[in-house]
């Protein structure tokens, strides 16, 4: 398989061998086969200045990963290797949505749980992986990702007077009726109307070929929901609670609603599970302790991460900024950016050969 792949000038055969040993040797939780994959046929050359260059394309962006790994095979092989890697990724679900490739439902049970910031917070996280990303703002009646993005009073434009134009928030495609509506404005509609509403924001919006549009949802189980889940081939759903028994009883109502229509729940992210002290380090569980683990053992799915309740994280959000642009390499981003690498690797890994799904749901009296 590996006498194809090397440039035949000059690397020499003990670090060619080195290289394809340890590709062959590498597992993580996000490549439990390996990086080399059946289909995955990398490239390795020797470039001027002794640069070995490896070139792959994968499946999911993983840049964070990718890191690692170049600086563990520069160390064994005693010379600089650089990758030059294509995310190819590829629709879970087939559909007719132009622009978008993969479409994951960011929920929660019930409000103030830090959905909407967790939202943002991952989109940023994957596009510093090395994936292309929109997000959706679906709370209609309260739409909060302008201001976490920074652009209150931002209006979108139409090149063609057909499709809304998102608003690029430092390489964020974001769209939101807070865009589209005076900030003070109350949207006073009826279920069908904000419905509709949500349906022209994701089908009249020119998404541009992202791999990932990030929908954050409204809080509970209402009309938005069930018109996504109806309507809308989404790749998989993201439950968002805190670790407090009232929260976890209405992220319990948001997994069984997703069940219910069929969209699949890739998973729970526990927000604001803990404060870390910052002198001594001590870890203060203010909202109890473990919840987020025990509803995702009850409902067979994982727990992606524990978030820290972090005065930082507030501060962002309200300066309409994310930690992944200020400081992509703190300890709260790169809990982000393991929980995006996850979500990403779990949608290929596990929903790659299942069928596209669009579900009623049947309401009986």
């Amino acid at each position: 398989m590996f006498s194809k792949i090397f440039s035949s000038k000059t690397l020499p055969s003990d670090a060619k061998q080195t290289l394809v040993d340890s590709l062959n040797r590498y597992r993580s939780e996000n490549f439990p086969q390996g990086i080399l994959y059946p289909d995955i046929d990398p490239e390795i050359t020797l470039e001027k200045g002794n640069d070995i260059v490896i070139k792959l394309s994968l499946p999911f962006p993983c840049n964070s990963e990718i890191q690692l790994l170049t600086e563990m095979l520069t160390k064994e092989v005693k010379q600089t290797v650089r990758f030059d890697v294509k995310y190819n990724v590829k629709p879970v679900r087939r559909h007719e949505l132009l622009g978008i490739k993969n479409i994951i439902a960011i929920a929660s049970g019930k409000g103030g749980v830090g959905k909407s910031t967790t939202a943002v917070n991952l989109a940023y996280a994957l596009i510093a992986e090395g994936a292309s990303v929109g997000i959706l703002d679906a709370d209609i009646y309260g739409p909060s990702v302008p201001t976490l993005l920074g652009l209150k009073g931002a209006k979108p434009s139409s090149d063609d007077g057909k499709l809304l134009t998102p608003i690029n928030a430092n390489g964020l495609s974001a769209m939101s009726l807070g865009f589209l509506v005076d900030e003070d404005d109350a949207t006073v509609w009826r279920g069908p109307m904000a419905s509709r509403a949500f349906s022209q924001l994701l089908n009249e919006t020119d998404w541009q070929g992202i791999d990932y549009l990030i929908v954050d949802m409204p809080p509970g189980t209402g009309d938005i929901q069930l018109t996504l889940s109806q309507q809308v081939p989404v790749a998989a759903s993201v439950v968002i609670t805190t670790p407090q028994d009232i929260a976890l009883a209405d992220a319990i109502k948001g997994i069984a609603m997703f069940e219910q229509v069929k969209v699949p729940v890739l998973g729970i992210i526990e927000n604001m599970s803990y404060h870390q002290c910052e002198n001594c380090g001590h870890q203060s569980h203010l909202f109890g302790e473990g919840g987020g683990q025990r509803v995702a053992n009850k409902y067979d799915t994982q727990l992606l991460g524990q978030l820290p309740l972090d005065v930082s994280i507030r501060r962002d959000a309200d300066q309409g900024v994310s930690p992944l642009l200020t400081d992509n390499t703190s300890n709260i981003s790169e809990q982000y950016r393991k929980i995006a690498r996850t979500i990403a690797a779990q949608l290929y890994l596990q929903l790659d050969s299942r069928s596209p799904n669009t579900a009623k749901l049947l309401i009986e009296d």
